[in-house]
């Protein structure tokens, strides 16, 4: 039986020409939205094409599986996956393949229970440094302002988000700029990109020898903060969103020479300033239609031999 292979040779082979496809693109900077799905799309392939292939190793190194697997399957369809014909592989790519899945939920598990454990020490701390009024009740929306002397703002995930901003940011952000800073935070709130960041970081930390793990993961931080961007500047302006990025982060040092924690602002701010046209929205659906169907192809090769064997 060849088909666990072939499926561990696409997931290879998707993992290694996927993000270099999109790393050659010049699409992924003007359209962040669809770079955010195919990247989804390509992982979603790698992950499936394990999973399958765990699936029918275990099929046919131990006959409860594939009884399970191919319950109700006419004969036919049962012979054309040649169950019989399992070696020792099976069992070993079978269980090296569960651990693996086992390994991943278990990071994304951790990794969910750190990024908690952080959101409610920072949640205790901006109860502590801004307590709620005398018949003041949490909203849906709350803006919290914080003393602080260095400009910033942020959103603290959860239910519902909390929209954060220091009293220098206040003093610094000029006009609408505030608006902007506040409608970039809440585009990542409303798209859930904090959960995206978590099972990116999960992946890249549970398999740091995986190399498109680790481009997952990069490629998530810059894209979300792309998308963003985009859904505040199209509110309120390119040039707007721009001066509020360089008026939050300009005594960072993140525009001097040396590279800083912060280094993709600079490029941030050159991209709303010299944007290139959007792609037309027919392209955008094509290459939406495009990256969903890469997760498909794993599952039409799985379920190719029984395709075949019903004619």
């Amino acid at each position: 039986m060849i088909l666990p292979a072939v499926l561990l040779l696409l997931g290879v082979l998707t993992a290694v020409v996927g993000p270099r496809l999109l790393a050659r693109a010049d699409w992924p900077d003007r359209e962040p939205v669809v770079a955010l799905w195919a990247w989804q799309c390509v992982i979603a392939a790698v992950l499936l094409c394990c999973a399958l292939s765990m699936t029918f190793s275990a099929a046919a190194a131990w006959r409860a599986v594939g009884g399970q697997v191919f319950t109700g399957a006419p004969v036919a369809v049962v012979e054309a996956y040649t169950l019989g014909t399992a070696g020792l592989w099976a069992h070993v790519t079978a269980v090296v393949l569960a651990c693996g899945g086992l390994w991943s939920g278990a990071m994304l598990v951790r990794e969910i229970a750190r990024a908690r454990t952080r959101r409610r020490a920072r949640r205790a701390e901006l109860r502590l440094r801004a307590p709620l009024l005398p018949g003041e009740e949490p909203g849906s929306d709350r803006l919290v302002v914080l003393e602080g002397d260095r400009p910033d703002a942020w959103c603290l995930p959860g239910t519902p988000p909390q929209l954060v901003v220091t009293t220098a940011a206040l003093q610094r952000l000029k006009g609408r700029q505030l608006d902007a800073v506040l409608a970039h935070e809440r585009g990542h709130a409303r798209a859930r990109h904090d959960w995206l960041l978590h099972c990116a970081s999960a992946l890249a930390d549970g398999f740091p020898q995986v190399p498109v793990f680790s481009a997952f993961r990069d490629e998530m931080h810059r894209l979300v903060e792309l998308a963003a961007d985009d859904t505040a500047s199209r509110r309120f302006g390119r040039l707007t969103t721009a001066l509020a990025l360089v008026e939050l982060n300009e005594d960072r040092g993140v525009f001097g020479p040396a590279p800083t924690a912060h280094a993709h602002v600079p490029a941030r701010v050159h991209r709303l300033l010299t944007p290139g046209d959007r792609l037309p929205p027919s392209r955008r659906l094509r290459l939406t239609a495009t990256a969903s169907l890469v997760p498909a192809l794993p599952v039409l090769v799985a379920f190719l031999p029984g395709l075949r064997a019903l004619g």
